[in-house]
């Protein structure tokens, strides 16, 4: 190719304006805007999926014939577009089984340095094949707990958490509310149990049958009912506690009723392998005299310095030849700051951030040449000190032949490279045009560009004064992870940022230990608008804090905890069935005349109902496409072309619109036709606050990234009345956010402060962590080398604080000079 450009006219993804942009190939890319401008439909929706598109033409006819279903963007014409590879944000990985060792392939060649290079036990004949050494496959996965090193049980204790209560007053906590569980207990009676007494007083025999038993009687139960209600004898059929618990857990459909019963069980190592997953055979297979599973169980940087006498080896020897390859992949992990990271460490227990870097680390290794890398963010979830080795190792790859094609919204990152496309100059259907399109000096004379701002001007934030504390809430003798022994104490009243390098513990402290820490206290739950935890993935029961004492938790009377986590899993979750805000329109055209005529409610103006759906999708508006050796996907349904709607069902409007229309507004544009509606118009605004006016209402979850989804269930907690003090928990809230949009934020949740609630973040922005009332700073570095606290104060005390790798970024960001 000739022309050094990728060169893109007429395109129209999403809300992009019959865009015309040029682009330098093997150059630093960096598409900035505000959020919803524009820029991710143009990197990823526009570029990536041409680029995809065309590597489809290339495959077997009946696969190109599914893919069809897939659709090209919207697009006239791209030229110089070399073939492209995506590293995009994804909030889990699948299951437990995947890890950081499967998510790199590092596993895979761990496994064939003990397969060909382990020292076998005396008397061993023949050498165990790789697949011997992974818990993810017949062969080597331990037979008791099938590869996965724990295994859930029920003890009294979890079953029955007061023994002072009988069985009829609810001694059996697992068992299930309702007729099910009074059910039992009738059954019990029947078989002759004293229900009444309480539950320390009756016989071990009894208890242990009442809640281990295998056994399944059958009997006739004469139920005792409230007067006047039918009170006929039938048959009943006992089911231990135990059975109910573990049935539940594995064979449940419900993800409500799995939880309910997880908090029963206990987690505990496989008493067979001691939690290592493996059969015996592997595990008596040692390298350095370590198994497997001790290898995998280090940090990565610690297995390197492991492995690298065996690296220096001769060439022509198996074992150097595969150590030299493990610590050449681990050096780039280390390099992106994830050197503390295990090989077996859970792939959901991984933030977005952390796997899309193990990702990029992999592409490092892969030797590809002309290639376009369009990343998404590659900054997120990093301390400033590790985007540093980020900017090294994205350098490489530039140096090494490609393009890279970065969504970035940390100007840090902006300023280091060698051109920029700025989207805006608004967010929805104010943005979708190219402002800019050359150099990063020339967005200076753009005026309407909201990144210039933030990229070129340099002074400090206003200094404000630090708000005075109500309280304290100390949490003394936290260990957890990396935390060991740590006292932590985080006042009531104002605004706390938690900081430190990635890895340093900051997540583990804040949403895990102080919200288990509340939520233990309070003995309600957490009202919060979403549910999960910094785990991010349901990987069955987690280890809980060892927790020497807590003070102060009276002053706290509610808990709110605002993650990431996916507001939905599937294209019918969305915004406006989340925040609550479709009931209000369903009702208003269900009290149209029309729909009241032919006796319309307002449940046939639900895409989950089947009077008023399309049946072909369901009412999702999207088919899903299996794509037989690629991801599958989603495409429009070819009924309804994306309505989710019967028909008949969209005959009814409501000020000439239909129920579809309204889906397809944006939250902008539907405050404005939703106005005089109160309780649509509460949610809108809430919405507009936080700065998703641009969201479409019926924007499918799966389309939606995690400070999106972050910011919606704010939004929903937002909208409701607010008793009491409540404390506010949020990991990274800025996310995904342009500065412009994070300004949006925080006068947000610095409201909720005036208010006389308590907000704590965990965050990496240097620009809230400067406008926090206090800091807490974690480290010094990541994994073993973190887990203390290293210095804590106001912003200014914290960025003069010896020792702390956050205190000269925090200086520099509030324009005091470094003091060491």
């Amino acid at each position: 190719m000739t022309d050094s450009y990728v060169r893109v006219r007429g395109a129209r993804e999403h809300n992009l304006r019959t865009v015309d942009v040029d682009i330098p190939r093997d150059a630093l890319v960096a598409f900035t805007g505000v959020s919803g401008s524009g820029k991710s439909s143009l990197a990823f929706g526009t570029l990536y999926a041409e680029a995809q598109r065309r590597y489809f033409e290339s495959v077997a006819p009946y696969a190109r014939r599914l893919i069809h279903q897939v659709g090209a963007p919207k697009v006239e014409d791209i030229t110089g577009l070399p073939p492209a590879v995506a590293l995009e944000q994804r909030r889990s990985a699948p299951t437990s089984r995947s890890s950081v060792g499967t998510v790199t392939t590092l596993s895979n060649t761990l496994r064939m340095l003990f397969s060909r290079a382990g020292d076998y036990p005396a008397g061993s004949t023949e050498r165990l094949d790789s697949d011997a050494f992974s818990p993810n496959t017949a062969a080597g996965a331990c037979p008791e707990c099938h590869g996965l090193g724990t295994v859930h049980r029920v003890t009294e204790e979890s079953l029955v958490p007061d023994p002072a209560l009988s069985i009829r007053d609810g001694a059996i906590a697992a068992w299930p509310g309702a007729w099910q569980g009074k059910n039992l207990r009738d059954i019990l009676a029947a078989l002759g149990h004293d229900i009444d007494r309480p539950w320390r007083e009756l016989p071990r025999a009894d208890r242990d049958w009442i809640l281990f038993t295998e056994e399944q009687p059958v009997v006739t139960v004469h139920p005792v009912r409230e007067a006047g209600r039918i009170q006929r004898p039938y048959k009943g059929q006992y089911m231990s506690a135990r059975r109910y618990v573990l049935h539940t857990f594995g064979d449940s459909k419900s993800e409500t009723l799995r939880k309910r019963v997880q908090g029963f069980m206990v987690a505990e190592p496989c008493p067979l392998c001691a939690g290592r997953r493996l059969r015996a055979e592997a595990l008596a297979v040692t390298f350095e005299g370590r198994d497997i599973a001790a290898l995998a169980g280090l940090p990565l940087s610690a297995l390197a310095e492991l492995l690298r006498p065996t690296a220096a080896g001769p060439d022509d020897q198996v074992a150097p030849a595969l150590a030299r390859d493990l610590v050449a992949r681990i050096d780039v992990l280390t390099e992106l700051g994830l050197g503390y990271l295990s090989m077996d460490r859970p792939a959901p227990t991984l933030s977005a951030g952390e796997l899309q870097r193990l990702r990029l680390a992999t592409q490092l290794r892969s030797g590809l040449f002309g290639v376009v890398y369009v990343l998404d963010e590659p900054s997120a979830g990093l301390h400033p000190a590790d985007t540093e080795s980020l900017l090294t190792v994205l350098g490489r790859l530039k140096e090494a032949g490609n393009s890279l094609f970065v969504v970035e919204h940390d100007m840090d990152v902006v300023r280091r490279a060698d051109w920029i496309v700025d989207v805006g100059p608004h967010a929805g259907e104010h943005g979708g045009q190219i402002l800019h399109s050359g150099p990063v000096a020339a967005l200076a004379d753009v005026e309407r560009s909201a990144t210039r701002r933030f990229l070129f001007t340099a002074e400090p934030p206003p200094e404000r004064t630090p708000r005075s504390p109500s309280g304290t809430l100390t949490l003394r003798g936290v260990t957890l992870h990396n935390l060991r022994a740590v006292d932590a104490a985080f006042p009531l009243g104002v605004f706390t940022a938690v900081t430190g390098v990635s890895g340093s513990g900051k997540s583990t402290l804040v949403t895990r230990v102080l919200a288990d820490a509340v939520r233990d206290h309070l003995g309600t739950g957490e009202e919060q608008p979403g549910d999960g935890g910094a785990d991010g993935g349901d990987i069955g029961p987690t280890a809980r804090a060892q927790l020497a004492g807590a003070d102060g938790l009276d002053a706290v009377h509610r808990l709110v905890r605002v993650d990431q986590k996916p507001i939905g899993r599937t294209p019918r979750s969305n915004l406006a069935t989340y925040t609550g805000l479709f009931d209000a329109v369903r009702k208003v055209f269900a009290a149209t005349d029309e729909a009241r005529a032919r006796g319309y409610t307002a449940g046939r103006f639900s895409f989950n109902v089947a009077s008023g759906r399309c049946e072909t999708c369901q009412g999702e508006g999207f088919v899903a496409v299996e794509l037989l050796f690629l991801p599958g996907t989603y495409a429009p349904c070819t009924a309804c072309h994306g309505a989710r709607y019967h028909p008949e069902t969209l005959e009814i409007t409501y000020r000439d619109r239909t129920i579809a229309d309204v889906l397809g507004m944006t939250v902008d544009a539907a405050a404005d036709f939703l106005g005089d509606i109160p309780a649509a118009a509460r949610s809108l605004r809430t919405l507009k606050d936080v700065g998703l006016g641009y969201l479409r209402l019926g924007q499918p979850a799966t389309e939606l990234s995690g400070g999106e989804a972050q910011r919606i269930k704010l939004a929903t907690e937002l909208q409701r009345t607010r008793r009491g003090h409540t404390l506010y928990l949020l990991d990274e809230p800025t996310t995904g956010l342009h500065p412009a949009d994070t300004e949006v934020l925080l006068r947000q949740l610095h409201g909720l402060v005036d208010a006389g609630h308590t907000v704590v973040v965990v965050e990496h922005d240097m620009g809230v962590v400067a406008g926090a009332d206090h800091v807490i700073d974690l480290g010094p570095g990541g994994g073993a080398d973190g887990g203390r606290i290293v210095a804590t104060g106001t912003p200014a005390e914290v960025a003069a604080a010896p020792g702390s790798r956050t205190g000269p970024y925090l200086a520099r960001r509030r324009g005091q000079p470094d003091a060491r």
